[in-house]
């Protein structure tokens, strides 16, 4: 018997009606098939996807979560071996280190001798930050893990008063000089701090961010000055090394003005979004009620997408002219609660999640990174990645939809041409292998599908699957039934994606 498996005999083997010839239109630029069960994708590339649409964010969190110290061994001075495997396993696209706590931070308070490190006042997170990870250790656990690394600087403490001295008057407000002096350590073998330091190994970091959510404060900066600020930061750090590659701040409806004003010393604009898609008063979201009321939580979770996407496609409104790329270097549900929030471990939050990535798959020509998840900790339930205290790491249902995907996907968007009910369907390829990336949005009922490229013919079909109850929770390392199944698509080209299931197809064209 032959190892392709052709359209015909899909539909032969399954007993269903071929194709009609003709298609009827709908509001005349729309088709309906008659065949309402295959799913049918173009082998036509749209786009280039990028693979930096799977980062990873971390940010050392202080009291409020754990977060990096908790992935470093202080005794042996360095990462933890279980928290790297479990990183790799993961496979992020590239590591983000900042956020909030980029505002406050001076960065050769983390470089050289650990003893002569300085201990600071984690002003927002709470308690104090060792500095025993820095960026030599940043960008060792970036090449450890295959990530490129993303570095968020000190700008100026985005105009934060409250950040600017610590409770002990120490200045904390790093200027662009600094930030220049920060790009030459790490870039420069020749740095004269870091020859000082005996640094011999590659740190180079070739992408940074200028600004960490400038617009969400109406006490620090405005957008005339952090446009000014971004072309002293741009020009300072170009002086240090002219290749690398600069992120600035444009949410709240700045991106237009960033870009007419700095827009040359740019290649990416940033935006972040965390949302709450239980912000009603009555949503069954909040604590730990979404327990009580399975099928309400699984219907307010399916709908997540619809904020998220509103929130890219407005900046893509506000940036198309300019026809500069976009990076989300921060994302995820904002859900109140204990420890933001339990519904996170449930895996219907996984499968809402699967959803928003393949959002991002669809706006992948402009998006061009993007991520679902904070990185690390073993508090907060937004984290991909839990580091409990005496026990195995694991990951997050979050995570296991962001390796599920970003292990099995193309390099070139393609089209999905018809998709049945019920389903959420991203596709991509490279040379001869079509991806999909299929979420099951019914809770319990399954969909059967014929799979169809064209007219193109299958050696092989498979699929990578995780299919559990939606109301399953992770709460520890012992629970490996979130690791996908590897199936074969059988002979006749049938297949059933069970309810509230992620699932990556790989289909391999003769």
């Amino acid at each position: 018997m032959s190892d392709k498996i052709s359209r015909r005999s899909f539909l032969e083997a399954a007993k269903v009606a071929p194709l009609a010839a003709g298609l009827v239109a709908v509001g005349g630029n729309a088709a309906i098939k008659e065949n309402q069960d295959v799913l049918e994708v173009s082998p036509t590339p749209k786009f280039n996807l990028s693979p930096w649409l799977y980062m990873q964010f971390m940010e050392p969190l202080g009291a409020t979560d754990g977060s990096v110290a908790f992935a470093w061994d202080n005794r042996r001075q360095v990462w933890k071996r279980d928290v790297v495997r479990m990183t790799k396993d993961l496979a992020p696209s590239m590591l983000r280190w900042g956020g909030c706590f980029s505002s406050y931070y001076r960065w050769r308070e983390g470089v050289g001798p650990r003893s002569e490190r300085v201990m600071m006042d984690n002003l927002l997170w709470g308690g104090y930050e060792s500095n025993q990870v820095g960026t030599v250790e940043f960008v060792n656990f970036c090449q450890q893990v295959g990530a490129d690394p993303l570095m968020c600087v000190n700008f100026e403490s985005d105009g934060r008063k409250q950040w600017m001295k610590d409770p002990f008057g120490n200045i904390r407000i790093g200027d662009a000089a600094e930030a220049a002096a920060w790009v030459s350590y790490c870039n420069n073998p020749g740095d004269a701090l870091r020859k000082k330091h005996g640094v011999q190994e590659d740190t180079r970091i070739p992408m940074w961010q200028l600004g960490n959510e400038t617009s969400y404060d109406k006490n620090g900066f405005n957008m005339e000055t952090a446009g000014h600020v971004t072309i002293q930061f741009a020009e300072a750090m170009r002086k240090a090394d002219p290749s690398i590659d600069l992120i600035g701040w444009g949410d709240s409806g700045w991106a237009p003005r960033m870009i007419e004003m700095a827009g040359e010393h740019l290649q990416y604009i940033a935006f972040h979004h965390m949302f709450n898609p239980g912000a009603k008063k009555d949503s069954v979201l909040q604590g730990t009620e979404y327990r009580n009321d399975p099928d309400r939580t699984w219907a307010e979770l399916m709908e997540a997408w619809r904020p998220h996407e509103a929130k890219i496609k407005q900046i893509r409104e506000e940036t198309d002219k300019y026809g500069i790329p976009l990076a989300l270097t921060e994302c995820h549900f904002a859900l109140q609660g204990p420890n933001r929030c339990h519904v996170l471990s449930s895996w219907a939050a996984g499968v809402a999640m699967a959803r928003l990535l393949n959002v991002h798959s669809r706006h992948g020509d402009v998006l061009k990174i993007a991520t679902g998840a904070d990185f690390c900790g073993n508090v907060w339930q937004v984290n991909a990645l839990m580091i409990p205290d005496r026990q195995r790491p694991y990951l997050m249902p979050v995570a296991r939809v962001m390796q599920l995907f970003r292990n099995h996907v193309g390099n070139e968007a393609i089209e999905v041409e018809h998709c049945p009910d019920g389903l959420d369907v991203t596709a991509s390829r490279t040379g001869n292998a079509v991806f999909l990336h299929v979420v099951n949005t019914n809770r319990t009922r399954s969909v059967s599908v014929d799979f169809r490229v064209g007219g193109s013919e299958f050696k092989s079909a498979k699929v990578f699957q995780i299919a559990v109850d939606p109301d399953f929770e992770v709460w520890s390392a012992t629970h490996e039934v979130l690791e996908p199944e590897e199936l074969t698509v059988p002979q006749n080209g049938r297949w059933d994606f069970p309810g509230a299931s992620v699932s990556a197809v790989e289909l391999k064209l003769a």
